[in-house]
């Protein structure tokens, strides 16, 4: 295919929160969203875990992060980290 003719894909992001760190080169990210009961209308909080890339080892647990889509890595893995937005306190 010509440059012209070749659309380049945009990939999802999501923000979200380590909540484990334990394996090599691999987090992984909750992501909340609110979203309202589709009887009651109230805002609920659903979460969903997604296991990132993270080829530096950099990110922690309690980290908040950005992850983008990209092809699949292995079995689960088909978000990688691009960046660590806030670091959690250590105390």
């Amino acid at each position: 295919m010509s440059e012209s003719t070749e659309k380049r894909v945009v990939r999802k992001e999501r923000i979200g929160i380590v909540s484990s760190d334990a394996q090599d080169k691999t987090i992984v990210v909750r992501v909340d969203r609110k979203v309202p009961h589709p009887i009651y209308k109230k805002v609920i909080n659903r979460s969903k875990k997604f296991h990132a890339h993270d080829p530096e080892n950099s990110a922690r647990i309690g980290d908040k992060v950005r992850i983008i889509e990209t092809r699949p890595l292995s079995k689960l893995k088909r978000w990688k980290l691009v960046e660590v937005l806030a670091r959690a306190e250590v105390d």
